[in-house]
């Protein structure tokens, strides 16, 4: 491995809808960072979702997760953690030679892949909210504790976010 490349992604993507720009739980707004809610923007954007907004089961979430180890496996990237919610999913990804933006955008289209393949509601329609976030993860305490929160902290909120 390049010694300037990072050890791995932390890529995070939601789900068509549920994260809105001007959204009560802060968002990102791209090259300016974290923002404070806008209601007024939040709603704007509600307002205007061409779509109804489609949660993944627990059964997607199994197809979206798979999709996830099979293109690492078919890439030869070492997936470390991959967790599919009902609105969003976390991937941490060791992708050498590849961008995070890549890696992400090559996951989110197998996983809309598989989606498509099983559930007709998907088609037509966009499966996941445009782009979405990836971090360089640079040090194995870091790796360490993404991994523990992609794995648990969903579901035990008391763990601390990388």
């Amino acid at each position: 491995m390049n010694h300037d490349e990072p050890l791995a992604f932390f890529i995070t993507w939601t789900v068509y809808g549920t994260f809105l720009q001007g959204d009560e739980r802060g968002w990102r707004k791209r090259f300016k960072g974290q923002q404070l809610p806008q209601p007024k923007l939040a709603q704007w954007r509600r307002e205007r979702l061409k779509h109804t907004i489609q949660l993944l089961n627990a059964q997607q979430q199994v197809v979206v997760e798979q999709e996830i180890d099979r293109h690492g496996e078919t890439r030869g990237w070492k997936v470390w953690a991959r967790s599919a919610r009902t609105n969003h999913v976390h991937a941490v990804v060791t992708a050498p030679n590849y961008s995070g933006a890549t890696v992400r955008d090559q996951l989110k289209a197998n996983a809309t892949r598989g989606l498509r393949e099983h559930w007709e509601v998907f088609h037509g329609r966009p499966v996941w909210t445009k782009l979405g976030d990836w971090e360089c993860i640079n040090t194995e305490d870091d790796l360490e504790l993404v991994v523990r929160y992609v794995n648990e902290a969903q579901d035990r909120m008391h763990l601390p976010k990388y």
